[in-house]
């Protein structure tokens, strides 16, 4: 599961995170907002069942902050969550600055023994180097592509391509943007190992998702021992 961060406002309702995200970037406000957010999706994470991870996502500019991974080091310590129920992950822009402090930082956070996703592959100018050179443990597909299969003949080869690939390089694939039966039904073809979009369902507060989780588990148990 991904954590996704809003901002609730009092007047506004619901905000999504493209219209503060970047300000926040701006700010320097990320690093304390990312602070809170890994705390509190490591602490959420403990009411689930235990083979239930969640997903992060990491802003370039906390990607570098020297105090990361003790910052996950001490959420995962405070909630009592397994460090392998958490799931970092970054886009391209982690990887264009320093490479050597990318890989230093990616290796650290490995060593705590971390899952390590790239997020929204397939949209950035050399995505498939980093792959010999970053350890990744998870790619997900980027919903572009997926909008448009199986109908559309060159983004059902790519994502065909990048699940094949991902198979080759021992690496999990994800497939984003799922919104209907015959974009799920595809991917599960392809041998995706999951997909995640609205066809699954969209985005639940807290006490929803502990009712989804309660109508769900018993039958993706039945559906894995079957």
């Amino acid at each position: 599961m991904t954590a996704l961060l809003r901002w609730n406002h009092p007047e506004r309702g619901l905000i999504p995170p493209a219209d503060f995200i970047s300000l926040a970037e701006d700010t320097g406000l990320i690093l304390a907002l990312g602070r809170w957010v890994i705390r509190a999706a490591c602490q959420e994470a403990t009411s689930w069942p235990d083979d239930i991870s969640v997903a992060v996502n990491l802003s370039p500019v906390q990607f570098r902050d020297p105090g990361l991974a003790a910052t996950i080091e001490a959420a995962l310590k405070s909630s009592g969550l397994c460090s392998s129920r958490l799931e970092l992950e970054i886009t391209e822009g982690v990887l264009l600055s320093d490479e050597e402090q990318t890989i230093a930082t990616l290796t650290t956070l490995k060593a705590q023994g971390l899952r390590i996703s790239m997020d929204d592959f397939g949209t950035g100018y050399s995505s498939l180097s980093y792959l010999s050179r970053f350890p990744f443990d998870k790619i997900k597909i980027d919903q572009s592509f997926v909008r448009q299969i199986p109908g559309n003949k060159q983004c059902t080869a790519i994502v065909h391509a990048i699940i094949t690939m991902g198979k080759c390089l021992d690496m999990a694939i994800t497939v984003e943007g799922v919104e209907t039966e015959e974009q799920h039904a595809f991917a599960v073809a392809q041998g995706c190992d999951a997909v995640q979009g609205y066809n699954v369902s969209k985005p639940l507060q807290r006490t929803d998702f502990a009712a989804f989780i309660a109508e769900w588990t018993p039958y993706c148990r039945l559906r894995t021992a079957a």
